[in-house]
C-alpha cells in the first residue's frame, strides 16, 4: 500500500503530510524538536496559508470539483502534481529556514503549497487547516527492494532502477508475510501537541489517520521478480503467478482490515489526491450510517493500477490483475483506476469495478477510442504528456495544440474531464515553463467548459 520504493506497506499518499514508519526494526521515537525560531517560521507560513485559503476561489473550486466527481456538467478541471521541486525555486521562495527535521517536513509542504498557489494554481484548493498525522508502524510484507540505481541529477528524486529478483518460484511466495499495523498512541499525542503549540491562534489543527492508499500490487511484484520474467510467467507459469498475486493481495487486505478496525482511516472527500488523479471532493461520501467516531473503507475513495500491463491483452489483464484488484476496490465507496498504462482497449472490463468513478487516460492512449468507450459514464482523468516541458526549446503552442485536440475529442463524446499534469521529471531548470503551462491549461479548459 505504498508508492515508496523502500519497504512496501500501507501508507498515506506521499503528497499528504504524514509521519509514518515503514520498517521492520523496532519503532523509533518521533524526534519532535520545535525551537522558538522554527515555531516563528512555521507560524509565519501558517498565516500566509490562512490568507490564501480565505480566497473565495477555493469555495468555487471545491464546488466545481464536487460537481465533476458527480459527473455533472462543469468545465474541465486542471491540477498538477509530482512537480520537480528541485528545479522550481527562482527567488528563495522554497529555501528552508527551520532546522529540526520535524519542522522541516512541515515547512517543505507549506512552502510548496504557497508557491503553487502563487505561481501555478490551476484549480488547486487550499484549506486553512494543519493536519496532525497519527504515528503508525507497519511491519511490511517481509521483503525489501534490492536494486541498483542510476542517478542523472543528484538534486532530482527521479532515478533509474534495476531490480534484483527475490521471488523466483512457488517456494518464495511464503516469504510474503501478513503486515501488522501498530498505532503508537503516545507518539501521536505528542505530535498533536506539537502541532497545536506551533499553530495556536494561526490555524486550526485536526488530528487524523490515513486518507487513502496507493494500491499497485503489480508495481511491487515486478520489483521482486523482474519485469521481463513476470511478464513471461503470465504465459509460462500462470499457476505460480496466480498464487503470487493472491498472496500479496491477501496481505494488503490484512493490513487494510487493521487500519479500519483500529480507527486509523480518515475521509478523503476533500483536497486529497485520489489515485493518480486529482481531488476527491464529493458529497456522495461518507456512506450512510457512518459512526461519528470512525471512518470505514466504504466512506472513502479507493484506487488501483497495474501499470506493467500496458501491452497485456484485456483477457490477461482481467485474469491476472483485475479479478484480484476487485477484492480491494469493492471495499471502498468510490474508486479510481489506472495510472500511466493505456486503458483505451480495456474500458469494457473496467466496468466490472464496483463504484468506479474515474479512469486514467494517459498520454499513450488512442484518445478517440478511450473517449468513445467512456462517454459520460466516468470522469476522464486526462494526463497530458509532461515531455512537452522537457524539450530543448520550450514550445507552449505545441502543448496547447495537444491539449486542445484531446479536449475536443472528449467534448464530442460528452466526457467529464479532469486534466492532470504529473510525472514532471524536469522543466530543464526553467520553472516558467510550468507557470505558463498552468495559465494556458486553464484558458483552454474555460473555452471547453
Amino acid at each position: 500500500m505504498s508508492e515508496n520504493k523502500g519497504e512496501a506497506a500501507p501508507t498515506i499518499y506521499k503528497d499528504v503530510p504524514h509521519l509514518i514508519h515503514e520498517t521492520n526494526e523496532a519503532q523509533r521515537p518521533v524526534d519532535i524538536r520545535v525551537s522558538p525560531e522554527d515555531r516563528a517560521v512555521l507560524r509565519g507560513l501558517g498565516k500566509r496559508l490562512a490568507e490564501a485559503a480565505a480566497d473565495p476561489a477555493n469555495d468555487r473550486r471545491r464546488e466545481m470539483w464536487s460537481r465533476l466527481n458527480r459527473l455533472q456538467d462543469v468545465r474541465p478541471m486542471v491540477w498538477m502534481n509530482e512537480v520537480c521541486w528541485n528545479e522550481m525555486d527562482v527567488d528563495g521562495e522554497l529555501a528552508l529556514e527551520t532546522s529540526g527535521d520535524f519542522c522541516r517536513r512541515i515547512e517543505i509542504e507549506m512552502r510548496q503549497n504557497l508557491y503553487q498557489w502563487r505561481r501555478m494554481p490551476c484549480d488547486m484548493v487550499l484549506d486553512a487547516v494543519a493536519y496532525s498525522p497519527l504515528v503508525v508502524e507497519n511491519t511490511g510484507f517481509g521483503l525489501e527492494i534490492r536494486e541498483d540505481v542510476i542517478v542523472f541529477d543528484p538534486e532530482n528524486t527521479v532515478v533509474s532502477h534495476r531490480f534484483h529478483p527475490q521471488v523466483t518460484g512457488e517456494e518464495d511466495i511464503e516469504k510474503i508475510r501478513m503486515p501488522q499495523i501498530i498505532h503508537h498512541e503516545e507518539q501521536s499525542r505528542r505530535v498533536h501537541e506539537a502541532y497545536r503549540e506551533i499553530f495556536d491562534g494561526v490555524l486550526p489543527v485536526r488530528q487524523e489517520g490515513s486518507p487513502g492508499f496507493w494500491f499497485a500490487p503489480w508495481d511491487l511484484i515486478v520489483e521482486w521478480t523482474g519485469v521481463e520474467q513476470a511478464l513471461l510467467d503470465l504465459a509460462l507459469r500462470p499457476g505460480y503467478i496466480h498464487e503470487l498475486v493472491d498472496r500479496l493481495v491477501t496481505a494488503y487486505l490484512h493490513g487494510l482490515d487493521q487500519y479500519e478496525e483500529q480507527g486509523l482511516l480518515a475521509l478523503n472527500n476533500r483536497n486529497v489526491r485520489i489515485g493518480s488523479g486529482a481531488y476527491g471532493y464529493t458529497d456522495e461520501l461518507p456512506a450512510e450510517g457512518r459512526p461519528a467516531d470512525r471512518v470505514r473503507c466504504r466512506d472513502i475513495w479507493g484506487c488501483a493500477t497495474a501499470q506493467i500491463f500496458s501491452e497485456v491483452s484485456p483477457a490477461m489483464h482481467e485474469e491476472f490483475a483485475l479479478q484480484y484488484e476487485r477484492r480491494w476496490l469493492e471495499r471502498f465507496g468510490l474508486t479510481y483506476y489506472g495510472c500511466c498504462e493505456p486503458l483505451d482497449r480495456k474500458i469494457d472490463i473496467l466496468r466490472s469495478i464496483p463504484n468506479l468513478r474515474k479512469i486514467s487516460v494517459s498520454p499513450w492512449v488512442d484518445m478517440e477510442r478511450a473517449a468513445s468507450a467512456i462517454g459520460r459514464d466516468y470522469v476522464v482523468s486526462l494526463k497530458p504528456t509532461p515531455a512537452v516541458l522537457a524539450t530543448d526549446g520550450w514550445n507552449l503552442e505545441a502543448a496547447r495544440r495537444d491539449l486542445e485536440g484531446r479536449l475536443e475529442i472528449a467534448r464530442r463524446h460528452g466526457c467529464p474531464v479532469e486534466i492532470i499534469m504529473k510525472d514532471i521529471s524536469t522543466v530543464r531548470y526553467d520553472p516558467r515553463r510550468l507557470w505558463e503551462w498552468a495559465r494556458m491549461a486553464v484558458e483552454v479548459s474555460e473555452r471547453f467548459g
